[in-house]
Parts: structure tokens; C-alpha cells; sequence
């Protein structure tokens, strides 16, 4: 690939995700649209007004003239001008899909969460060394402006080891989508919004040694909430906490609070930006750099593109270890709360 010109980028499903994923297309430096992929002849012709999702608003018309439209994964992989493609389809889908790809020389960015299951995951792993392609999983919040910066204040020497932190997420289970509320699909509603949380903690904190976790389901009812606990060697705990709640009005919001020896940090979407709390000091709001963070992923991927090289702020090992710890949490939730060892 040359480094003279854009990653040519393939959309595979358009989705919630996927519409995300276009939009932000816009603010990307380094990668342009090149096809779409749906069965939905409707989206396909650019309508994508039915689309819904748990923030942002409706979807919108867009024109596809310019580039090409498939109905069939296969001849997107085997299309010789796409170098890329974005994998915005349902979970179950994705290990198969990625390969695919990897296989056929494309490189790969694939929605969160990387797969529903540790052999899905390995497979992938072991895809990508075999066919020497780069693939990411977008873990947007690597990327979110306001838990960027977090990163940054965990980093700083004077802050110290982190000593309790919670990551909360919530939404209204989802009305949008068929396969979402289908476990075998989507994983359920805790694995697949909280699998953002569960990857912060393994970004910013690495590998716990133990879980546990407490919480609900009723697929049904559409209600899947968990409160987990993990514990790190130096004995600092995270909980993340959070899930589906009944669908309709209840709103998306997400949150944090990490407490270090040096002071705490806390965000809300519902209203508080990232502020510093210090022992003895007046609150210090954080100075965040705001970018739109789903353009930011696309175009790091495209950077990683070019370069041939691993995704080194997203990798894929990364990815894979956040779909083994989420799948360890849920099954200390379904055994009652048992204090589980970590050994992904």
C-alpha cells in the first residue's frame, strides 16, 4: 500500500455502528470510503433515516453514488482496490467475517466487542500472525476525549498507585436491533456495553488477579445488569457497574471515579467534565483535547495501515483478554458472586 494515498476502507453493515463509523469518515485524515456492504436495499441506497441507536439522533440520507454498494460479504473481500475493511455487523459474526478478510489481504478494524468467546478471539489472534495484516478492535474509549485523559493523569509519577476506581455504564436495552437482544448473538446486555468498562480497566490498570460479580438478567424483560468487582495485586479494586435497563426513555450516560494516592478523578457524561480533587486543594478541571474519538480510532487504524504495523494504543491481545475477563465476570455473576481467580 502506498503511503501517498488513502487507506481504502470497506463499511460492513449499516447499522447503528456503522452509521457512526461513516459519519465520523468525514473528520479522518489518511482514509476514505471506497464501498458499503448491507442487505438492506433501502440502507443501500443511502436511506439510512430508519436507523436508531442509544445516543446521537435518527439517521440521515447519504449518498453512495461514489462508491461501490455490495450485497455480498465475498465480493468485498475479493475486491482487489479495497485495502480495508470496518466490520460493523452483529458479534457472532465477527470472528468469521475477520478472518475472512485477514485471509484475503485486507486489513481489519472490528467493532467491540472483538467476539463472544475466548476460542473466537484466539482464532483471530492466530489469524492476524498467520496472514500479517493488521487488525483492531475499536475500543472507542481508548480514544473518548474524557478517559483519555485519565490515562494521562494515572501516568503522572505523583499520582501513585490507584487505590479504588468505579466505571459505570447504563442505557435502555435496545429497541433497534433484533440480534442485540438475542445472547447468542450479542453476548447479552452486559457484555456488550460494559466490555467498554471492562477493557479500561485492563488498559489503565492491567490484569486483575480476581473477580467477582453480582447482578440480574432477564433476557425477556430486556434487562441485564451486573456490578463487578476486580482485585489487583497491590490491592487496589475496580468495579465496574452498569447495564441494560428497561427500553424507552431511560437514557444512555457513562462515568467514572478513579482514587490514587495523589487525589481523584471523576467524569459524568450527565454533566461533570474530568476534575482532579486533590487533598487540601481547590478542584482542578482536567484540560481535555476534544476531538470526535470514533474519527480519532479510524484514523489511527489507518495510520497502523500504513505503517504495517501493530495497533500499539488498541492491541488485538488487549481486545481478546477484555472478551475473557468480561467472560469471567459473568460467570462469577452467574455462580452467585463467587470470588474467581483471574488467569486469562
Amino acid at each position: 500500500m502506498s503511503s501517498h494515498r488513502p487507506v481504502r476502507l470497506a463499511i460492513l453493515g449499516l447499522g447503528f455502528m456503522g452509521t457512526t463509523h461513516l459519519r465520523a469518515l468525514s473528520a479522518v485524515r489518511g482514509v476514505e470510503l471506497a464501498a458499503v456492504f448491507c442487505n438492506n436495499e433501502k440502507k443501500l441506497a443511502g436511506d439510512l433515516s430508519s436507523v436508531r441507536g442509544n445516543f446521537g439522533g435518527a439517521g440521515e440520507k447519504l449518498d453512495f453514488s461514489g462508491i461501490t454498494q455490495y450485497r455480498e460479504i465475498e465480493a468485498v473481500l475479493a475486491d482487489p482496490k479495497i485495502d480495508a475493511v470496518d466490520i460493523c455487523l452483529p458479534t457472532y459474526l465477527h470472528d468469521t467475517v475477520a478472518i475472512g478478510a485477514l485471509r484475503a489481504g485486507k486489513h481489519v478494524l472490528v467493532e467491540k466487542p472483538m467476539a463472544l468467546d475466548a476460542f473466537s478471539v484466539d482464532r483471530m489472534l492466530s489469524a492476524i500472525t498467520r496472514y500479517k495484516r493488521v487488525l483492531m478492535t475499536a475500543h472507542v474509549l481508548r480514544f473518548w476525549p474524557a478517559y483519555k485523559v485519565l490515562r494521562d493523569e494515572i501516568r503522572r509519577p505523583e499520582m501513585g498507585a490507584m487505590r479504588f476506581a468505579t466505571f459505570r455504564r447504563r442505557c435502555a436495552a435496545p429497541s433497534w436491533s433484533a440480534w442485540l437482544q438475542d445472547p447468542t448473538q450479542s453476548g447479552g446486555g452486559a457484555f456488550d456495553l460494559l466490555i467498554h468498562d471492562i477493557d479500561m480497566c485492563l488498559h489503565l490498570f492491567g490484569k486483575p488477579e480476581a473477580v467477582t460479580a453480582a447482578g440480574y438478567s432477564d433476557a425477556a424483560a430486556g434487562i441485564d445488569c451486573l456490578d463487578a468487582q476486580l482485585f489487583y495485586p497491590q490491592g487496589g479494586v475496580a468495579a465496574v457497574t452498569g447495564g441494560w435497563h428497561h427500553q424507552g426513555a431511560y437514557p444512555f450516560s457513562m462515568e467514572y471515579t478513579v482514587s490514587l494516592d495523589g487525589g481523584t478523578v471523576e467524569f459524568s457524561s450527565a454533566g461533570r467534565a474530568p476534575t482532579l480533587y486533590s487533598s487540601g486543594k481547590p478542584e482542578e478541571p482536567l484540560d481535555v483535547m476534544e476531538r470526535d474519538a470514533y474519527a480519532a480510532e479510524i484514523e489511527y487504524f489507518g495510520e497502523c495501515c500504513h505503517a504495517g504495523q501493530e495497533p500499539e494504543l488498541c492491541r488485538p491481545r488487549d481486545s481478546a483478554d477484555a472478551v475473557k475477563l468480561m467472560a469471567l465476570v459473568l460467570e462469577a455473576r452467574n455462580r452467585g458472586g463467587r470470588k474467581m481467580a483471574c488467569r486469562i
